[in-house]
């Protein structure tokens, strides 16, 4: 029966009974249905009865609401409950092998090495202070807390015993060596595009590393997120296996660009906006999300930066963590484009190319307000609105120093005009910079900017966003700024203490060495 269970979830896939197509989602929410659990590869709803599967059933719950939410939370529950009774609840029989062989082959493992930093395997699997790859980073969910696996070769508390064919199920269906589902959290519904030949060399690099001896927290997630079967219910409604297909229209660049961003490099699950349930909404790709309490930006049609992207600013920003037209990477993208300055430029330039698709040619009118905006930042300093200033007086004595001193970036400040966190229609990136600032990347020159949480309060930083809202950007004032201040305090003092800087030095020693 478990079998039978766990063969219908991991291969179905959703639709509609076509004879209910006509029948309105009001029609089927305020009648009595059922959740049953079937063997088979689809599940339906017809009538009132949502079906997981298509051959003899395994079992069905009464569910019974009014009102399409109610509907959808209960029959969400009820899956849940089935899939607690018959799902495989914890790990399999299967006996502990010895500790995997790792490879001798230099050119994989150094391929592998590659591959990880695209795919930013340490920035997750290190916890500050720790060792490369040892987990145990606290990693914030709506749902409660996931730390972080330790995987380094660690035969006990790592990975050491792991095959390559363990490793390549966990990174294409989500599922670790006893047969336990793997949370979302690492985005395995991006790894599932990853062909085999990049595994095996992301396995043979993982597999060369020391071996780190070292148990990780156990998560903390409220019920019923912290039963694994429940993820089971998760994958039968969001996760598509399957590795990347190339689009035959496009080039080899372009289509290199589009497996690595949309598989190993996972931009998708930090820039995609997520549903009550934590998955990606497929409707509303790249258009932001939220990470670590950072916003990450739309990178689509619908970006705020003030100049509109192109491939080649993309290329420089992703290579050197700046752009003069840009500014400088901050929050988590320092860690990304970190990793990502070892890695050939190859990848990045295709990266860059797929992702100026995704942005699409700028409209005349967006168009030219980004040249309104180089304009200005060229001529004189934008004139200073008279109210506001308590923020005026705090921008002359702690920013405008370096932002208006005319040094070329990354080392000088960037003009605010361009800055996207000022155009950003969510203040906390600009919270966040001004209360932590820019930290410097250990062991190379690199930009720094200072933090003003404990010199300034909240009524003083509050002045300040306000007043470089106003002043650099052409958009309407924010809202509920001290709330958001007050969060990023609180927050940011704890992603300080547990988030690892960027370790990775670039491949090329001056990179980042010219003022």
């Amino acid at each position: 029966m478990q079998g039978l269970a766990k063969e219908a979830l991991n291969k179905s896939h959703l639709r509609r009974n076509p004879k209910e197509r006509s029948l309105s989602h009001r029609a089927l929410t305020d009648v009595p249905a059922r959740v049953c659990l079937k063997s088979g590869a689809h599940r339906e709803r017809g009538g009132a009865e949502w079906v997981l599967g298509g051959g003899a059933a395994l079992g069905c719950i009464e569910v019974t609401a009014v009102g399409s939410r109610k509907m959808n939370a209960r029959i969400t529950l009820a899956g849940t409950m089935l899939l607690l009774a018959l799902a495989p609840g914890g790990p399999s029989n299967r006996g502990l092998a010895a500790a995997a062989t790792p490879s001798s082959d230099q050119t994989l493992v150094a391929k592998g090495a590659e591959l990880a930093a695209i795919g930013n395997c340490a920035t997750c699997h290190t916890s500050r202070d720790g060792r490369a790859f040892a987990g145990g980073l606290p990693l914030t969910t709506p749902f409660g807390t996931i730390y972080s696996t330790n995987i380094t070769p660690d035969p006990d508390t790592g990975i050491g015993r792991w095959t390559e064919a363990d490793f390549r199920r966990a990174m294409r269906e989500g599922v670790d060596r006893a047969g336990r589902h793997l949370y979302p959290a690492f985005p395995y519904d991006h790894f599932t595009r990853v062909r085999d030949e990049d595994v095996a060399a992301i396995y043979a690099f993982i597999m060369t590393r020391d071996p780190v001896r070292a148990d990780v927290p156990a998560n903390r997630l409220r019920f019923p997120a912290g039963l694994r079967p429940a993820i089971a219910l998760w994958k039968a409604l969001y996760f598509q296996a399957g590795v990347y297909q190339p689009d035959g229209s496009k080039d080899a660049q372009w289509n290199r660009g589009a497996y690595l961003v949309e598989g190993l490099a996972h931009c998708g699950a930090c820039h995609t906006p997520r549903n009550a349930l934590g998955a990606e909404r497929a409707n509303a790709p790249f258009a932001g999300g939220d990470v670590d309490n950072w916003h990450a930006y739309a990178i689509n049609g619908r970006s705020p930066a003030p100049v509109p992207w192109d491939a080649d600013a993309l290329f420089a920003y992703l290579r050197d963590g700046w752009h003069t037209d840009h500014g400088v990477a901050r929050g988590p993208m320092t860690q990304v484009v970190s990793n990502l300055s070892s890695v050939p430029e190859s990848d990045i330039r295709a990266i860059a190319t797929y992702m100026a698709g995704v942005f699409g040619a700028p409209t005349p009118d967006r168009k030219r307000r980004g040249e309104e905006v180089l304009a200005q930042v060229k001529s004189s300093p934008a004139p200073v609105p008279p109210a506001n200033t308590a923020g005026a007086s705090i921008y002359a004595a702690a920013c405008a120093t370096c932002h208006e001193s005319g040094r070329a970036l990354p080392y000088g400040g960037v003009n605010l005009a361009l800055s996207t966190a000022i155009s950003s229609p969510d203040p906390r990136n600009a919270a966040n910079i001004v209360l932590s600032g820019v930290r410097p990347v250990e062991g190379e020159r690199s930009p720094i900017m200072p933090g003003f949480a404990d010199s300034m309060d909240d009524g003083q930083i509050s002045a300040l966003l306000n007043y470089l809202r106003a002043r650099f950007s052409n958009q309407p004032a924010w809202t509920g700024v001290e709330k958001t201040i007050e969060n990023v305090r609180r927050t940011q003092t704890v992603f300080l203490q547990t988030s690892p800087g960027p370790r990775t030095a670039p491949a090329d020693a001056t990179q980042r060495d010219k003022p």
